[in-house]
């Protein structure tokens, strides 16, 4: 008996109750990460051992990851770089420099808008919208 690796549902399981946030800010991502932890309180480091490799075209790509723990809970935010070197995490959304996924823990309405108005007021920041699941074509790109 053979068992197969179901990614497609690997996937899926890694975004249950995840939200993802598009972020155009067109700043180096440890300015937006100063920003993010000074203007509203979070505490994004940067996170070396889940950094995204993928190779493409017989090159390697690095998207760095930072990451912030929320105290009390569950709830743990990623901020990814959407592009190094003219290739993107997420090809289908080219305009986007940043993702913020949150994860571990839910998040209501309430909050999510709280944090995307939140973002709006940095300095930089051009667009923040949350991206359904229906719209990432490439979520396999995002698993840790």
């Amino acid at each position: 008996m053979k068992l197969r690796l179901n990614i497609e549902e690997l996937n899926d399981d890694f975004f249950t109750d995840a939200r993802l946030l598009g972020i155009t800010a067109p700043v180096k991502n440890y300015q937006f990460c100063w920003q993010l932890n000074n203007l509203l309180g979070y505490n994004f480091r940067l996170n070396p051992d889940i950094e995204i490799h993928l190779r493409k075209k017989d090159r390697n790509y690095y998207f760095s990851i930072y990451q912030s723990q929320e105290p009390n809970n569950f709830l743990v935010h990623y901020l990814y770089h959407n592009h190094f070197d003219g290739e993107y995490l997420l090809p289908e959304f080219k305009h986007m420099d940043f993702l913020w996924l949150m994860k571990g823990d839910l998040i209501d309405d309430e909050k999510c808008a709280w944090i995307k108005q939140s973002i709006k007021t940095i300095n930089g920041v051009q667009l923040v919208a949350e991206l359904t699941n229906e719209q990432i074509k490439n979520k396999g790109n995002m698993v840790f």
